[in-house]
């Protein structure tokens, strides 16, 4: 009987182990934007390659429509300039002062642009053809926070105080989760590098043939020359500003009790539309990628050359601001349980990899998300520690299946367990260390 009683409670684990595994996780959302500078040569397709990119599968979509691109030709200047925004070209990086004048020049002109008012807009389905016939939801966040539709009706949820922290969850959890990343990419060219490989060895050749009193230099700077104009492509220079939507209890309770209804209500619609202050994007942090050393294998045309080399550095920014900055770390579940033949763990499988930065030196924590019954709330439980196992890790950067590059047919990064205690899959895997966990 004993052991019939423990068959059952192993079927069931196993089931509600499956279970795990199978359900959506709660993803940071994220909008991006580009700096489009059409006075570049490369200025059109480095928009074209901005515009057929995704958003990263590690963030839930959350694209504003019309709100995707800032042209630097229509925009004021920064600090009196006469236009535009400080700008890195070749021969200037931009310094301190200017990266911060970019990134307060951005908050500013977000704001007035009501992109944080346009984002509560959509997280509550904001819809219907004017005023009087407009209406809010909770679809949205009971699809990507995984509640009950009763869990976060807002008549229902302002009448109790399990409802109220549901609520307070979700805006923890989702709203005050949600990122605006702006890009600002220029870049350096062949050319621009080949004039001053030119230019420095010309000069080493003229100071060469002074001391040897012949014309070997000059034949050494035309040979350089040419070597350097036969190199195409270019490197981005890669600036990213990271914004965050403004949410706490006091601006949830302007929305909950003034503005959202689920009901046609003209006042209350008319009362969010003109509000300009209370929802905001916050400036966060900032990260700049620029790698003159990294080379693509295989063979690009143009079009494709920039698309892959911008994807690649605004992947590696997004890496660096998610390490920089603790709201911003991606979670990713574990996948599966590997086992050999005898049934033995030889490691945890997950759907990340070389485009999340991941490499031998990555550390993870394993977490498990559990919400309070009673009140809704969520915390994050301390499992174990896992690091990415050498020759395992995949490389899902974009277009490394096209180079053929080492780890791109892997269909997962494999990890192993350094301490800590049972690790099942859907638990959570986050890189370094989380704020929000509980030993």
């Amino acid at each position: 009987m004993r052991k019939t009683i423990l068959s059952i409670l192993c079927v069931c684990a196993v089931l509600a182990v499956q279970a795990q595994s199978n359900m959506e996780y709660r993803r940071n959302s994220l909008a991006m934007m580009l700096v489009y500078h059409p006075e570049d040569e490369f200025g059109g397709e480095i928009y074209k390659a901005f515009d057929s990119l995704p958003i990263p599968d590690k963030y839930d979509d959350h694209t504003i429509e019309g709100m995707r691109v800032i042209n630097n030709r229509t925009v004021g200047g920064i600090q009196k300039r006469d236009s535009g925004y400080y700008k890195a070209v070749f021969g200037h990086q931009l310094n301190e002062k200017e990266v911060l004048a970019n990134a307060q020049y951005t908050e500013d002109l977000l704001n007035r642009q009501e992109m944080g008012k346009k984002m509560v807009a959509k997280w509550f389905g904001l819809s219907g053809h004017d005023v009087n016939d407009a209406t809010f939801n909770t679809e949205l966040i009971q699809t990507r926070g995984q509640y009950n539709a009763s869990d976060v009706d807002v008549a229902l949820a302002l009448q109790t105080t399990r409802g109220l922290a549901t609520l307070s969850d979700a805006g923890e959890e989702l709203l005050g989760q949600t990122f605006v990343l702006v890009n600002d990419v220029t870049y350096t060219t062949a050319e621009q590098d080949a004039a001053v490989a030119k230019l420095t060895m010309g000069i080493v050749g003229g100071v060469f043939d002074i001391f040897t009193g012949g014309s070997a230099g000059r034949d050494l700077a035309k040979v350089g020359g040419e070597i350097a104009d036969s190199f195409t492509g270019f490197n981005v220079k890669t600036h990213s500003y990271l914004y965050q939507l403004v949410w706490n209890d006091s601006i949830a309770a302007i929305f909950y009790t003034q503005h959202y209804t689920g009901q046609p209500d003209s006042a209350k619609i008319e009362a969010f539309l003109k509000d300009k202050t209370t929802y905001r994007l916050k400036y966060v942090a900032h990260e700049y990628e620029f790698d003159k050393k990294a080379v693509l294998k295989g063979e690009y045309e143009r079009t494709e050359l920039v698309r892959t080399i911008c994807a690649r550095s605004m992947d590696k920014n997004i890496v660096a601001l998610a390490k920089q900055y603790e709201d911003f770390k991606v979670k990713t579940p574990v996948y599966s349980v590997l086992t050999n033949e005898k049934g033995k763990i030889e490691g945890y499988a997950a759907k990340i990899g070389m485009k999340e930065g991941i490499n031998e030196n990555s550390k993870f924590q394993v977490i498990q998300r559990i919400q309070d019954p009673e009140t809704g709330k969520t915390t994050y439980k301390y499992i174990a520690t896992v690091k990415p196992k050498k020759g395992l890790i995949w490389d899902n950067r974009y277009n490394a299946v096209l180079e053929k590059a080492d780890g791109a047919t892997l269909p997962y990064t494999t990890f192993v367990k350094t301490g800590g205690g049972e690790i099942l899959p859907g638990m959570l895997l986050i890189e370094g260390k989380y704020k929000k966990v509980t030993e």
